[in-house]
């Protein structure tokens, strides 16, 4: 195997699969990038099980054959050579020869064979988005996946494709995010979940815009991504998603209108004084003033604020963990967002008119009498 190759695609090549290299494993091979080349091109692939990325390198073949290279070194020497014309060749004692001008590397390799392929998925259901949407879609609802790998459902999200329609969600227990897209070609119903990882991977490695496409095939057990010459190959999480159609579908007794930014930054402000571990509410009044009042009382210290808003119904006085408003406040985009809400212990809704987002916070217990 040998390859001429700039060093700024070799490491852009390796920057897209290096997501799928494993850091914690018993098997050495999966610690490794395999590099496979064939009469018209250059392919880079990492796997650990769990997700695998292959892609396509820019380069020139010199001679046909494949190596597997342990990661971290590979793309540690790649940081370092000069801004130039990279050879690397493999030899029949599985060592690679690296060279860029005057610097040249032999590095211990393994064979090609021994590599872990990445599955073939069957492609029967698939429908397309812009790459700019999907990374969207993944900013505005990864933050409320959760952690906790006890639960593993809530590791990931649901991806619903229903009546030319494709509704990503994710909760952990405290809060729910939820996109829809509509999809512009019919597509066949599906309903999987897709790992939070994968999600978080796949975000950091898609740059494409508005016009710029992903094909995401739908099997069994995988899902695949498809976009300009990259494939990335997840498993998926077994199980039943949570059914959450009667938490969405609440009769809300209070609507408020309010400017997202003035909403922000005032529980940011109010979030200076509180910490962590503190666990200490932001109290949201609303009176029929058409303003809503902010307070918090720490032991740092308080702070009251007021923000004029548009109020349709009753009086409302709840408590709410402030990061929870501030995730779904950040990811927003829209200059006036809308506040459902019941009563201090129903969960409070926000979502714009067409409900092409929707997030459901709960709320935390507060004496009420006491404000």
């Amino acid at each position: 195997m040998k390859i001429k190759c700039s060093k700024q695609n070799l490491l852009s090549a390796l920057n897209i699969v290096s997501k799928a290299v494993s850091t914690k494993t018993t098997m050495p091979i999966l610690e490794c990038v395999l590099i496979e080349v064939y009469s018209d091109s250059i392919k880079l692939t990492a796997n650990d099980l769990e997700l695998g990325i292959e892609t396509v390198l820019d380069g020139t073949v010199i001679e046909m054959g494949k190596i597997a290279i342990e990661a971290k070194i590979f793309m540690d020497i790649t940081r370092k050579l000069p801004d130039s014309e990279i050879y690397i060749e493999s030899t029949p004692d599985c060592k690679t020869i690296i060279r860029c001008e005057k610097a040249k590397f032999v590095i211990s390799s393994k064979s090609g064979e021994d590599f872990t392929e990445l599955p073939v998925i069957e492609r029967q259901k698939s429908i397309t988005i812009s790459q700019f949407t999907l990374k969207e879609v993944i900013r505005q609802t990864l933050f409320s996946i959760s952690d906790n790998e006890n639960n593993k459902l809530m590791t990931g999200e649901l991806f619903e494709v229903k009546d030319n329609k494709l509704t990503v969600v994710s909760l952990d227990g405290h809060r729910i995010s939820m996109r829809n897209i509509k999809l512009k070609d019919n597509s066949d119903d599906v309903r999987v979940i897709v790992p939070g990882k994968t999600l978080s991977d796949l975000s950091k490695i898609i740059n494409g815009g508005v016009d710029d496409m992903v094909t995401i095939y739908f099997a069994q057990r995988h899902i695949v991504f498809e976009f300009n010459e990259t494939m990335v190959v997840s498993r998926l999480i077994e199980g039943e998603f949570f059914k959450i159609v009667q938490m969405l579908s609440m009769d809300h007794k209070i609507k408020v209108s309010i400017n997202k930014k003035e909403f922000l930054d005032c529980i940011e402000r109010a979030s200076l004084l509180i910490k962590e571990s503190d666990k200490k509410p932001i109290v949201v009044s609303i009176k029929d003033d058409n303003m809503m009042y902010l307070k918090v009382d720490s032991f740092m210290g308080s702070m009251d604020e007021e923000i004029e808003v548009k109020k349709y119904g009753e009086e409302i006085i709840i408590g709410f963990n402030p990061r929870f408003l501030t995730d779904v406040l950040r990811v927003v985009d829209d200059e006036e967002i809308h506040l459902y809400m019941r009563d201090s212990k129903s969960p409070c809704i926000i979502r714009d008119d067409e409900e092409n987002f929707v997030y459901v916070v709960l709320p935390v217990n507060i004496n009420v009498g006491a404000y």
